[in-house]
């Protein structure tokens, strides 16, 4: 009997934590690498209700356009040395703004994009560290 309560009690902190991961939208902690998507081929919503981010792959995203539903994020990818060294230009910072990668210690967050309002706009990225140079495209669309 206590093990049987002892399992349901792990089992709902671990069902807690995944409704409570999904529901923050933050632009995630940092992974391996992933092509840049679009909004159409991530899961409409999560069981908390909340939009998963989108996915972009900073190795591939270069002279790409990226589909995000208004009021989502783009989690940027694949760099997992550099991260916290990046900076954005956004040709419109009423369409997207920039969330920059950051270690606090106990977790690491990629750089990021918020979608704010419906619209196209051109995004340039530099990283000190790398000398890396990307341009391209955000379009958000309104949500589903």
């Amino acid at each position: 009997m206590i093990r049987t309560r002892l399992h349901r009690s792990i089992a709902s902190l671990v069902a807690g934590a995944a409704v409570a991961t999904a529901s923050l939208g933050l632009a995630g902690c940092s992974g391996g690498a992933t092509p840049a998507v679009s909004a159409s081929s991530a899961p409409a919503t999560t069981a908390a209700g909340a939009l998963p981010p989108i996915i972009a792959d900073l190795g591939s995203i270069d002279g790409t356009t990226v589909q995000v539903p208004l009021g989502n994020t783009i989690d940027l990818t694949g760099d997992d040395k550099d991260f916290t060294h990046w900076t954005a230009e956004v040709a419109d910072p009423k369409i997207v703004s920039f969330v920059p990668g950051k270690d606090d210690g106990s977790a690491r967050f990629n750089p990021g994009l918020d979608a704010l309002a419906e619209g196209t706009t051109k995004v340039t990225m530099d990283n000190s560290a790398s000398g890396k140079h990307l341009a391209f495209t955000v379009t958000v669309t309104a949500k589903k």
